[in-house]
């Protein structure tokens, strides 16, 4: 045995057929789609539907200002929205992403070790609430996760096949981490533990390995590189559209205490699973070192190069750029019970495991599932302005119009300061009036439609011109989670109503 696998205990007649990749991708696009259609569309996946609907040139237009490193995600959707563009619709390719990433997790974990290890990795994977949720988003963070899965189990397929066989293939699958998230990158350095170790011969003639090894490094390493040329040409767009980021805050090292919480979805989840992985990596080190160095990297390096980067550079840590890693956790957990001996208390391991962890994350499963599973609830925001005849709306950041498009009826309250039903070329905001005073000259009533809590507007220009055009508070609502959606109900004054 080398350092660079694991001894795979499935015989080997159930090497290139095993139902439990196929059962596990099922599972997993299942327990993904169970939530797609229960919680309102958020802002991230309404601007997924703006982007879509554009013409391939607006597109372009639309990726030369922003959102740039999304524009392979963009047109994958350009297509499917043709179909429409219903909740669950737009989310089933996030589902349908998930299964994918399940199925490769159980098959690259009994490549590692068995087919419980990877039936463990697979289901462990699924039930994690962070899967839910990304799994019935409409953006391409779930691509990822599979895109990365991917890579991992043709590396693997590359170091014990003839290079000659793998390498293209290992090729495409970099090249699909790098086109579905530009920070997936920061995934590829963990395969270099692989790629730089004595791969797996089986039963060499002596002084063959060195030559394989090179022949591996001579192919794998150009078809890495190559791979990597979507991530320069999106990296570049990115840079140029950095200004799109300003809005993330600077985070210190004590981010990374959140990071298991991030990765599972839950607390208490997160440090359990998170516990048990790094018992992966302690256990999986005496047999394989080279593949325990590459996980543990696959699990460590994102959120610590990030944090690097963001504190170098300029603030670019957000928790849900790191959902790559949560494949990662969830293997090396498996590959923690599975070690057990003897096998049938291996395998009530990691029934054990699941179970728990499905337990701890089952408050979090049933708030991804409500209307307000994604922290902003459109149609409750909706169902709160009671419009009289003549009210007019108006909204403090242009964009949250694009919620009350898609889940308002027609007619639900003048909206005076539109000025064209089509967003911005450049991006997902409206173009709007700015005289607003002007615009509710004759109003009685307003409503205001703000992101963020009741305390924001009074940072927002939009609701500060509402004030100063004379309108005072008299109601307001707030849905239940931060960022959220605020309602608020203005009326004239009572000394402007006497001018009026």
């Amino acid at each position: 045995m080398t350092a660079a696998t694991l001894t795979p205990i499935a015989p080997p007649a159930t090497r290139t057929r095993w139902w439990g990749a196929w059962a596990a991708g099922v599972a997993g696009g299942v327990a993904a789609l169970s939530g797609s259609g229960s919680a309102s569309l958020n802002g991230d996946e309404l601007a997924t539907i703006s982007a879509a609907s554009r013409s391939l040139a607006g597109l372009w237009e639309l990726a030369r200002h922003i959102d740039g490193h999304f524009l392979p995600y963009y047109l994958f959707m350009h297509l499917w929205t043709q179909f429409g563009t219903a909740e669950l619709w737009l989310r089933l390719p996030s589902a349908l992403a998930i299964g994918v990433a399940a199925g490769l997790l159980a098959d690259l974990g009994r490549r590692l070790h068995s087919g419980r290890a990877g039936v463990t990795a697979a289901v462990l994977f699924a039930v994690l609430p962070s899967v839910s949720y990304y799994g019935a988003f409409a953006r391409p963070y779930a691509f990822a996760a599979a895109a990365v899965v991917f890579s991992f189990w043709c590396l693997h397929r590359l170091t014990r096949a003839t290079p000659r066989r793998g390498w293209v293939l290992y090729g495409v699958s970099v090249a699909l981490v790098c086109s579905t998230h530009l920070f997936a990158v920061l995934t590829l350095p963990a395969h270099l533990p692989i790629l730089l170790s004595t791969p797996r011969s089986d039963e060499p003639a002596r002084g063959q390995e060195p030559s394989r090894h090179r022949e591996l490094l001579t192919r794998a390493l150009p078809a890495l590189a190559a791979g990597c040329v979507p991530a320069l040409v999106l990296g570049l767009v990115g840079y140029g559209e950095r200004h799109a980021v300003s809005w993330i805050q600077e985070r210190g090292p004590e981010v990374l205490l959140k990071f298991p919480k991030m990765a599972t979805g839950a607390e208490t989840a997160g440090v359990l699973v998170f516990a048990v992985a790094l018992a992966g990596v302690a256990l999986t080190w005496p047999r394989a070192r080279a593949w325990s160095a590459a996980l543990g990297a696959w699990l460590a390096g994102p959120p610590i190069l990030l944090l690097t980067v963001s504190l170098l550079v300029t603030p670019l840590y957000v928790d849900r750029y790191l959902f790559v890693t949560s494949p990662a956790l969830a293997l090396l957990a498996a590959l923690a019970v599975a070690a057990v001996r003897p096998p049938v208390a291996a395998v009530a391991a990691g029934c054990l495991l699941v179970g728990v962890a499905a337990v701890a994350g089952l408050d979090r499963h049933t708030e991804l599932r409500t209307v307000n599973g994604r922290f902003e609830d459109f149609p409750g925001a909706v169902r709160r302005v009671a419009a009289r005849e003549g009210d007019a709306i108006v909204f403090g950041q242009s964009s949250v119009r694009a919620g009350f498009d898609y889940y308002a009826p027609p007619g639900l309250a003048d909206d005076v300061l539109r000025l064209s039903p089509a967003p911005e070329a450049g991006g997902f905001g409206f173009p709007e009036r700015t005289d607003v005073a002007e615009a509710l000259r004759d109003r009685r009533r307003v409503w205001v439609v703000w992101r963020g809590a009741k305390a924001a507007g009074d940072r927002l220009p939009r609701v500060k011109a509402v004030k100063e055009a004379g309108f005072e508070p008299v109601s307001s609502w707030h849905s239940a989670e931060l960022p959220g959606l605020t309602v608020a109900l203005y009326s004239r004054s009572a000394r402007e109503a006497g001018r009026h």
